[in-house]
């Protein structure tokens, strides 16, 4: 069989570029199918990459801290050399032979992960006039047009125009996960794959499960050999397995390909608002002393550092602050905290905060809502999804506690719990991530008067919640002694007028001045 050249698949949409963090594999080693090979990290997490074939390790290309662009190289097999137990599992036909009369793979070493060929259902003439597609929207979601603007209507999704069978109509998934190549399949068949139950690893959907959700056919016709059809020979036939091969290594990769680190899902082009410009070759940067360090711009940091970026010059930004006084909270949380540690949980007051945004949510909408650049268009959420800032070693985070509405306070603190750890360890997972309607970030520990907080773009609005102190505070016309806090809640205020974030952060206020009304209100 020869050499076989694996590349670095596309773990991501609008990842071009991986670190490798770590080779797991060396020259001369016996490798299985599946088994670890590398940890690359990208802009949005660190992935683990297995080998989608057995063989033996060649040669690894790229050091620890390196990068490596998408496609290139990164080990070379000999396939002629695998482990016991192997040949049977590689004589088996990858799914989608190819079509009658497709020329034959040339002989040498074969590469794979490149990347797939072949046009989308958008026209050509759209594509060259940079046409931009609609960003997803969830059941329930309601989009508003700003005023003056003439749109035309996105295209009605596949489940609506009939390409929706098999009696899958109950599944929904707003954030679907599946590499670029599943993605431009499901984009040829006119599938919406927000609607494709998946069946590979993680939650993933399969091109299987497109084809199957598209035209549902016998498992004979879906495994690519028609009946009383021969597979092709020799060269073809492995070019069909490493075909094969690397698609299931995309599909394996573990990690937030499709998730983002709080920061936006789509970024702007090279050189843009948010994005560091393009540094052209042989221009010198900013002149330095002798020991200065200089540390490359990647990884999360790097996507940090485009998200804010984007987020301070695209959004309005206006910071509405004022106080607070918790004590009536802060006795209740005491009264609970024996009865929450009775259930394994740390009470902290960061779920109450989570209940109070929630129930002030419902009363201001418009607060639960995202921008779509794409269409020019609010898109009001009907689900409370509610991302908690945290602080890694590798950087901001913002994991998620989904569907904040459905749970008790308990559950929220829990939740909370979870993620941290998760958060703190590296082990977060990628559904943990992105998604969020509305953000919550706690800068009590760090102290300070106030902050003014950046929006999670492209959220329209964020809770920043500070440091508790005791203060004389007026209470039925006598001067008391008081825990106050000050919230600061910023807006973009190109959506967002100043008495509407006003009012919400009053009715934010209100709630958690008076506990009690907030537990009255809790569904």
């Amino acid at each position: 069989m020869g050499k076989y050249e694996f590349r670095l698949p596309d773990i991501g949409e609008g990842v071009t570029e991986g670190e490798i963090v770590s080779w797991l594999v060396s020259p001369g080693d016996l490798v299985a199918e599946d088994q670890p090979m590398v940890e690359v990290m990208t802009d949005k997490a660190t992935v683990t990459i297995t080998s989608p074939r057995a063989g033996r390790v060649i040669e690894t290309r790229g050091e620890v801290g390196g990068v490596v662009p998408v496609h290139s190289v990164l080990v070379v097999f000999d396939l002629d050399d695998r482990p016991a137990g192997a040949a049977a599992g590689a004589a088996a036909t990858a799914v989608g032979a190819p079509a009658a009369g497709a020329p034959a793979a040339a002989a040498g070493a074969v590469a794979a992960g490149a990347p797939a060929t072949g046009t989308g259902m958008r026209s050509a003439a759209a594509k060259a006039a940079g046409a931009a597609e609609p960003a997803a929207t969830a059941v329930g979601d309601l989009r508003e047009d700003l005023p003056g603007m003439n749109l035309a209507a996105p295209a009605p999704a596949a489940w609506m125009n009939g390409s929706l069978r098999g009696g899958a109509a109950a599944y929904f998934n707003e954030k679907p996960l599946a590499t670029p190549a599943t993605r431009k399949l499901a984009r040829d068949l006119g599938v919406d794959l927000r609607r494709v139950p998946p069946t590979g690893p993680g939650g993933r959907v399969t091109k299987d499960d497109v084809r199957a959700l598209e035209a549902p056919e016998p498992a004979s016709v879906r495994a690519g050999a028609a009946p009383g059809t021969a597979p092709a020979a020799g060269a073809a036939g492995g070019a069909d397995r490493v075909e094969g091969g690397a698609e299931r290594a995309a599909e394996r990769v573990t990690g937030a390909a499709e998730r983002v680190t709080g920061a936006a899902p789509e970024l702007p082009p090279e050189g843009g608002p948010g994005r560091a410009p393009a540094r052209r070759e042989g221009e010198r940067g900013l002149p330095g002393a002798p020991g200065d360090e200089r540390i490359p711009l990647r990884g999360v940091r790097k996507r940090i550092f485009e998200g804010m970026s984007r987020s301070k010059h695209t959004a309005a930004h206006f910071t509405f602050v004022e106080e607070c006084d918790v004590s009536a909270l802060k006795e209740r949380r005491a009264r609970l905290r024996p009865l929450a540690e009775q259930a394994g949980v740390k009470l902290t007051f960061l779920p109450f905060f989570v209940k109070a945004a929630v129930a002030a949510l419902r009363k201001h909408p418009t607060l639960n809502s995202t921008f779509d650049e794409a269409t020019q268009e609010i898109v009001v959420k009907k689900s409370y999804h509610i991302g908690i800032a945290s602080s890694t070693e590798a950087g901001l985070i913002v994991p998620v506690v989904r569907d904040a509405d459905r749970r008790s306070v308990l559950d929220i603190a829990r939740e909370i719990a979870r993620l941290g750890e998760d958060t703190k360890s590296g082990r977060v997972r990628p559904e943990d991530l992105g998604g969020s309607t509305f953000t919550i970030t706690s800068l009590g520990q760090q102290g300070g008067l106030f902050a003014t907080p950046i929006l999670n773009f492209p959220e329209v609005a964020i809770l920043g919640i500070h440091q508790m102190k005791q203060k004389p505070v007026v209470r039925d016309g006598q001067i008391v002694i008081g825990d106050v806090m000050l919230l600061s809640l910023s807006f973009d205020h190109r959506i967002i007028d100043g008495h509407v974030g006003a009012a919400f952060a009053y009715e934010i206020i209100g709630y958690l001045e008076d506990p009690d009304r907030l537990f009255l209100e809790m569904s």
